[in-house]
């Protein structure tokens, strides 16, 4: 499948929506030390399919304080994806020191199954397995299934059952020629959303 490319993945026919969990894509990103440059990635379901919508899901400080990715959020945006934000909650701590978390699990949920009749092909971006049950539900309506993280990392970002169950599973590894950034310009480069997907940050 590494040396297919994009080509054998898709059916130009199809019907594809991609789902990104923003966080969970970063973080493979980074662990395989590159930069994505997210209009190629748009390109390689555009032009291997019929791209009803590309989903982006993130979660972002309040607009009072400054956010790290607010540029690429915004690029995004006007830019062909279907951004998807919700504020990160902010936790106390006893040491005076602040965390946050989001989790975007059941925005993703309701978007797949809400869109998943209009579909023949749906592609979540990411590693996670509390998905799994959302791609069974979705493939006992007749729809394939693509989960896109990697096992190129130890340990692994995916987990062994999303993996299995899904119908395909592409490595983010053997994505790079074709969604690698090249040169720093637009879009602005991933500087990776404050929080993982299960997991809190220290911001303080």
């Amino acid at each position: 499948m590494a040396n297919a490319g994009p080509a054998r993945w898709f059916n130009p026919q199809e019907r594809i929506a991609v789902f990104i969990d923003g966080a969970n894509l970063y973080q493979a990103a980074r662990a395989l030390a590159f930069d994505i440059d997210y209009r190629r990635l748009l390109d390689v379901f555009a032009s291997r399919g019929r791209l009803v919508r590309a989903y982006y899901y993130t979660a972002l400080l309040d607009e009072q304080e400054y956010s790290p990715i607010r540029p690429l959020v915004d690029w995004l945006d006007y830019n062909g994806y279907t951004m998807v934000t919700k504020p990160l909650k902010e936790f106390s701590q006893p040491t005076g020191r602040r965390k946050y978390k989001g989790n975007m699990d059941v925005d993703i949920a309701v978007d797949v199954m809400e869109l998943a009749p209009h579909l023949d092909h749906v592609v979540l971006v990411t590693g996670d397995g509390d998905f799994k049950r959302l791609v069974e539900a979705v493939q006992r309506k007749g729809v394939r299934v693509t989960t896109i993280s990697t096992i190129r990392t130890t340990p692994p970002l995916i987990a062994d059952e999303l993996r299995r169950q899904s119908d395909q599973f592409i490595d983010l590894a053997d994505l790079h020629a074709y969604i690698a950034r090249q040169r720093p310009v637009e879009p602005p480069a991933d500087r990776g959303d404050l929080v993982e997907e299960e997991d809190e940050e220290d911001l303080g």
